[in-house]
């Protein structure tokens, strides 16, 4: 008998090839991170050069790093990136020396509240090394002289970024962003990138009235660079979201945009609500992830942020112990589908107007009542027609007629594409 594989456990398995790459703003990791995902969707990747002016930022040198370890003195490697790709502090210029353990102590980032965890620690525009290590591998160092090797560059060469888009019947878009940047942290973000992906594979299965436009970019300086180099077309993103922190057991959290009543903000609202499922609403703030960047005041696009825990709200957060068993194929299904549900939402709400507006329309003899025949919500789907062309001002979405109704909103949406094909409304 076939192995039947759920979703959940095929993105689970995209996170477990993407988890030991050595990923960081710019550099081979970020490619071989996209080759994969571009493995399961054709991407367009972006190669932006070293130096070019992005909004306020510059794009910086491309760092790729082949090997880092610290060797004790009986020649032991205590530390080496070979074993997680967190050993090294991101950025990190090259190295190569002997030095007493007072010298090199410095240079070493730990935990001491969690004796046994890694920390995630960079160094993108200051120029350092350092390596990161468990507190109880710390405690346990000898003294004498260390071998200290990182050999890595910094050198003028590209800020790497990709897109996938599905087309839609218009070309207004929704924008769902990820960040690949970070190394081996399961939760932040390959779970996100993992979720976009079959995301994306999933609405390219349809034929969606938006156009979605999937961005797999460096957290922060990648999206300014997509903002920078898509600020002539930015009117086309009419609602986006952004996804990180997708695969840990939490319950869901969404963060609003900067508007706090974009579209997108009362969808995500009205599905989580009435879903049932267990979760928070946080209001906006210009600190997490890249939804800050497209609600910056100047763009101040629709764009939430959906998350399970939320950034930094887990003990886990930047350490070794974001790592393939915090994040479970049911969570990233759950996240999927939630996501999958809301943007069905937000494909069909649109507003209709009514053609016959004086005084109730006769639905019998147009075969809308005949239609219903035999339904088990016939009564129901009779009272959302009634609904919406007593809505279909131009002014109320089908969102608003499900809210206000209290009727589901496929119920909604039904009827109106119903009235519709009997003439009676109009988009």
């Amino acid at each position: 008998m076939a192995v039947v594989t759920t979703p959940g456990e095929e993105m689970h398995a995209l996170v477990e090839r993407m988890y030991p790459l050595c990923r960081s703003i710019t550099g081979d990791g970020v490619r071989a991170t996209l080759d994969i995902v571009g493995e399961h969707l054709p991407l367009e990747v972006r190669e932006v050069p070293t130096g070019t002016q992005v909004l306020d930022w510059t794009v910086p040198q491309e760092w790729n790093v082949r090997e880092a370890w610290i060797a004790d003195p009986s020649g032991r490697r205590v530390v080496d990136l070979a074993d997680s790709s967190l050993h090294v502090l991101g950025y990190s210029v090259p190295v190569s020396a002997r030095m007493g353990l007072s010298e090199l102590r410095p240079h070493l980032h730990t935990l001491p509240e969690h004796p046994k965890w890694v920390p995630y620690r960079t160094s993108y525009y200051k120029p350092d090394w350092g390596f990161c290590l468990a507190q109880e591998t710390l405690d346990a160092l000898p003294d004498g002289e260390y071998e200290v090797r990182i050999d890595s560059t910094l050198a003028d060469g590209h800020l790497t970024y990709a897109e996938h888009v599905v087309p839609g019947r218009v070309p207004d878009e929704v924008i769902v962003s990820s960040h690949v940047c970070h190394p081996s942290l399961a939760n932040d973000n390959l779970a996100g990138i993992a979720v976009a992906a079959f995301l994306a594979r999933s609405l390219a299965e349809g034929t969606p009235y938006y156009t979605y436009r999937f961005l797999f970019a460096p957290g922060t300086v990648g999206a300014i660079t997509w903002l920078a180099r898509n600020a002539g077309r930015v009117e086309r993103v009419k609602h986006g979201l952004v996804l990180a922190c997708a695969g840990d057991r939490g319950s869901l959290t969404y963060k609003r945009s900067r508007r706090g009543d974009a579209e997108i903000d009362r969808v995500m609202r009205y599905v989580l609500e009435t879903s049932g499922r267990p979760h928070e609403i946080r209001e906006f703030t210009p600190y997490g992830y890249d939804e800050r960047q497209f609600c910056s005041p100047g763009f101040n696009l629709g764009v939430g942020s959906l998350s399970r825990t939320p950034y930094a709200g887990y003990p886990e957060y930047h350490t070794s112990a974001d790592d393939l068993d915090f994040v479970t194929p049911e969570a990233m299904e759950d996240t999927l589908a939630v996501c999958r549900e809301a943007f069905a939402v937000l494909d069909r709400n649109r507003r209709y107007v009514n053609l016959s507006p004086y005084g109730e329309p006769q639905l019998g003899r147009r075969g809308l009542y005949g239609a219903l025949g035999g339904r088990s919500d016939a009564q129901e789907a009779q009272l959302a027609m009634l609904w919406v062309l007593s809505l279909s001002d131009g002014e109320h979405a089908l969102l608003d007629v499900a809210e206000r109704a209290g009727l589901p909103f496929d119920t909604v949406a039904a009827a109106a594409d119903a009235l519709h094909g009997a003439g009676l409304v109009k988009a």
